[in-house]
């Protein structure tokens, strides 16, 4: 999902708001050749903050004078509201030709029919090398409705002086080293990490590396699968790594947030998108250049950990007046002279995973990069925005590190995903 819970530039899709009509503002125009006789007006809804003007400036000039056939009109939207907004829009006769949209929320768009089905042309925009964590969201029921864009995850922030004054002279990259260096760094006062007790995406990709899942299909719907050993195998790394610091169990990394917390110096690590040492060095100046960057460890020195992956996809909704002018906006965005002037702006992960290596000569992107190959998703349903509504993900995660029994907790929460991801 692409969650605003991420530092830095990254927002993640925000579940539903309050209700606005099909007539929304900011919808698209049915101005084209025949009605105006000059080009074609293509719509294009982009999220706030996902890029600069300067970006979306570069490009319309590009687009235009590539394609003088078709002008741009590049709308940005608030994420408040979102969803229901774009529902609203794929549901009208008026609808913007192009949408930015988180990437787990595909899904939920799709269900309405209102999304163009764009799988004939993955061949052409390079989908054998998209990301996994954008392209499999964006893929329902074997029909590729999103087209990935920009991707970010997770990683280990770390402070170097207190790595060093514990002999730690290379980052770790198994899990049990992780957890080795991690103890090794928890001494006196010195925090070995600080992990908050809520912080479920982490713990999702603790469940991915250990083969589990959040949900899983069974027969035409979904269900909960947190009670199965794989899950629980990730809850118990999750609960042995959370043990080696002193981060509250009953919230997530926002309270307090975890970026203070690192900003005071007595911290050795934290899980976080690399535009999180940007806030510390924010709070804490004497950090300047102090921080530095690994990809979360996986099981074997091979390849990083599974990372849960945010980031937007773009969609062409059914009712676009335009859907060939609107497929040649998402092959640019989407083509690899955007993808890398976007990597480069914003500090993101391209699309394809050929492509990390345009962002290589920074640390915590290349970090970045290196887990986003193995990327992962939130389950492909769409009501699972309802399930983060109430999360019992962070319940259970509460339950187990406060001595109740895994395998119940692991249960209830299991039972309550299931009657959600049913109703």
């Amino acid at each position: 999902m692409t969650t605003r819970s991420l530092a830095g530039r990254v927002s993640l899709a925000v579940t539903l708001a309050l209700a606005v009509t099909a007539t929304a503002a900011g919808c698209g125009s049915t101005d084209g050749p025949a009605a105006s006789g000059g080009p074609e007006k293509v719509t294009v809804w982009i999220m706030k903050d996902s890029v600069t003007d300067a970006f979306l400036d570069r490009f319309r000039t590009d687009f235009e004078a590539r394609n003088k056939d078709i002008d741009l009109d590049v709308q940005i939207q608030e994420w408040d509201g979102i969803g229901e907004r774009v529902t609203a829009a794929l549901a009208s006769k008026d609808a913007p030709d192009v949408i930015e949209v988180g990437n787990t929320q595909v899904a939920q768009y799709a269900a309405s029919g209102g999304v163009r089905d764009l799988g004939d042309r993955a061949g052409e925009l390079h989908g054998a090398d998209w990301l996994p964590g954008l392209a499999e969201p964006g893929k329902v029921d074997g029909r590729q409705y999103g087209i990935p864009w920009y991707a970010a995850n997770r990683v280990v922030i770390y402070n170097k002086d207190l790595f060093a004054k514990a002999g730690v002279t290379t980052p770790p990259r198994t899990q049990d080293e992780w957890l080795a260096v991690t103890a090794r760094l928890d001494r006196g006062t010195t925090q070995g990490i600080y992990l908050p007790g809520q912080n479920w995406y982490a713990l999702s990709g603790f469940v991915w590396e250990a083969g589990g899942d959040l949900a899983v299909r069974d027969g035409e719907g979904w269900k909960g699968a947190l009670d199965t050993p794989e899950a629980l195998a990730g809850m118990d790394f999750y609960r042995r790594l959370q043990a080696l610091g002193e981060g509250p169990k009953d919230s997530d990394e926002a309270k307090p947030p975890q970026a203070d917390v690192f900003a005071k110096g007595d911290v050795a690590q934290i899980i976080a998108v690399p535009g999180g040492a940007k806030i510390v060095e924010e709070a804490n100046p004497a950090l300047k250049g102090r921080l530095g960057f690994f990809p979360i460890p996986g099981r074997t020195a091979g390849k990083p950990g599974a990372v849960f992956t945010g980031g937007s996809d773009l969609i062409i909704p059914a009712a676009s007046t335009h859907p060939d002018a609107a497929y040649e906006v998402v092959k640019a965005l989407a083509g690899e002279k955007w993808q890398t002037d976007l990597a480069r702006t914003m500090s993101y992960v391209p699309n394809r995973t050929s492509l990390a290596r345009v962002i290589q000569d920074d640390e915590g992107t290349a970090a970045m990069a290196a887990g986003a190959a193995q990327g992962r998703a939130t389950p492909n349903s769409p009501h699972w925005a309802a399930v983060e509504a109430t999360n019992p993900v962070k319940q259970y995660m509460t339950a187990v590190l406060t001595g109740a029994d895994p395998a119940g907790a692991a249960r209830a929460a299991s039972e309550s995903i299931t009657k959600t991801l049913g109703s």
